[in-house]
Formats: structure tokens, C-alpha cells, sequence
């Protein structure tokens, strides 16, 4: 028999479109629950709340943590809720921390079944999908030279997104420590020097201008340390929102100037396709190694 229960659960939620948005976000009170576990979630969007922030879902039974239950989710990114509409059926990860008095997040929130069809959302993301053609997105580099995705064809090219002033060690930083370690491991494989290419891009071009990635990349490199084999980028605007939209990255302006974001990160083949898409911060250097080896094969 279903129960309702109405006590709140903080939750993230990473929609930012009528598909899907995953991943873990970068804002001033994100943060990342050490020891987790997920369970699978499938339910229908009983009502929502702009005013609150909230919707309530009448889910079905979560095997192993949760009997069926319909129940109100405060969303953190309240203008997500949007995108939500009673009838709207959706899957999701339950990730429950093992932390007393954690809180309990949504991820890789995906609605399966509208009921509003005529519904079209302000963005349409899309997640990266393997031997997807990846377009010829143009960026400038922290010398001020304009690149090409398409210029590394012969070449796996491994991509992320961060901005310099991100707060949040678990997130840009986190990625630019891992392309620091992933870098090493090329340098330092004579059957992969020359063969790979880097690309950190930043979504905050008003910002980011050649000259403050190279104070970023000095940052965490050191000066005078460059490496041909890995560039700090940023696009227009216009084709910032492309890249968006392409490579399933939502992004949002805080009045502090700071951005709650999610993190994607793409691995591309020589032949310009998607070899396997990271979203969020779990992904290791090696696992990245082991699928960029497989690719140059």
C-alpha cells in the first residue's frame, strides 16, 4: 500500500533541460558525500512549487532503501522546476550519503515520458553519445591563437569544462588536477607523446580572457612551464552556447560571480568522434589512460 510521507529531503537536481541533466554541481553550498550509495528511482511529478522550490514525486518502491511513497524533493536550482510538469514520468539516482544527518540527492535526473508533448524547453542538451561526430567548435588559447577541434584530427583529444575562479576544490580544480596527472602519464609513454591533445575550456569568457588562463595555467603549472600537449581555451559566447548544448553542460550566473555548473568531460578519437563521455567528478586519470590507450589503437 502506498504511503505519503511529507518530510523534506534536500536534494540536487541537474535538470536543465526537458531530456536530462547529470552530474554534480559547482556552487557556494554544493558539496560531495564521501561514501555514498544509489538507488534507482522511477516515479511521476504529482505537483510542483515554483514558490517553494519544490516538487512532489509519487515514486514507485526504491528496491533497498525506500517502500513507494509520494513525497515533496526541494530542488536546489529552484528555476529547474520549470522544466518540471505534473504527468511527468522520470528516473533518477537516489544517492544516499553514509554520513549521519546527510542530505539526500537526485542525479541523472531523465524524464521518459511528457505530458505535456508540446512543451519545448528554453535549451536542448544532449549527452555525448560513443561515435558521435563532435562539430568543429572554434576557441582561442591562453596565447591568444585560435584552435579548432577539428585541427587534431590523427590525434584523442580529452576536453573538460572549468573557470578560473571556481571555489570549489571537488570541481574545476579537481578536473585540472586530473588532466595535470593524465598530462605526466603522456609526457612520460613514448607511444603516446604526440598522439594526444588536452583542452580545458572555460565557460566564463567575460572573465577568462587569454590572459587570465595564463595566470590559471602558472597557477597550477608554474611559469615558464608549457606543454604543447595541453591548452587552457575559452569560445566566443555564442559558441559557448553551442559547446553547452553539445556537450551537455549547464551552467548558471550567480550574483557573486561565482557559476553553479555541472562538469563534463569528453574523450575524442582520432577520427573526430565521441569515444566515451565523464559527466560529473567521479572519473579517474586512469580509467581516462585505459580508454585513451584503447583509442590509439
Amino acid at each position: 500500500m502506498k504511503k505519503h510521507c511529507f518530510a523534506i529531503f534536500a536534494l540536487v537536481a541537474l535538470l536543465l533541460s526537458a531530456g536530462c541533466h547529470s552530474g554534480v554541481t559547482d556552487g557556494d553550498k554544493a558539496t560531495k558525500p564521501a561514501n555514498v550509495k544509489i538507488y534507482k528511482l522511477r516515479g511521476k511529478v504529482v505537483s510542483t512549487d515554483e514558490a517553494k522550490g519544490e516538487v512532489t514525486l509519487d515514486h514507485e518502491a526504491i528496491p533497498g532503501f525506500m517502500e513507494a511513497m509520494t513525497m515533496p524533493y526541494k530542488l536546489k536550482d529552484a528555476g529547474v522546476i520549470r522544466e518540471l510538469h505534473p504527468g511527468d514520468r522520470l528516473n533518477a539516482d537516489v544517492v544516499v550519503s553514509e554520513e549521519p544527518d546527510a542530505d539526500v540527492v537526485l542525479d541523472h535526473i531523465v524524464i521518459t515520458a511528457q505530458a505535456r508533448p508540446d512543451y519545448r524547453p528554453a535549451v536542448n542538451y544532449h549527452v555525448p553519445a560513443t561515435g558521435e561526430l563532435v562539430p568543429d567548435f572554434k576557441l582561442t588559447n591562453q596565447a591568444g591563437k585560435a584552435v579548432r577541434l577539428g585541427q587534431f584530427r590523427g590525434k584523442a583529444v580529452l576536453l573538460t569544462f572549468v573557470y578560473t575562479r571556481c571555489p570549489l576544490p571537488d570541481f574545476c580544480p579537481r578536473m585540472t588536477h586530473n588532466f595535470e596527472k593524465i598530462q605526466k602519464q603522456i609526457a612520460a609513454d613514448a607511444a603516446l607523446r604526440g598522439k594526444a591533445h588536452l583542452l580545458s575550456v572555460s565557460f566564463d569568457p567575460k572573465h577568462d580572457t587569454p590572459e587570465a588562463l595564463r595566470k590559471y595555467e602558472a597557477s597550477y603549472l608554474g611559469d615558464g612551464v608549457k606543454f604543447d600537449d595541453w591548452e587552457f581555451t575559452v569560445p566566443a559566447e555564442k559558441e559557448l552556447a553551442e559547446m553547452a548544448k553539445f556537450f551537455d553542460l549547464g551552467v548558471s550566473a550567480e550574483k557573486d560571480t561565482t557559476f553553479t555548473h555541472t562538469l563534463s568531460t569528453t574523450l575524442i578519437g582520432p577520427d573526430g568522434k565521441v569515444v566515451q563521455f565523464y559527466p560529473g567528478n567521479e572519473w579517474t586519470p586512469d580509467q581516462v589512460m585505459a580508454d585513451l590507450r584503447k583509442s590509439l589503437r
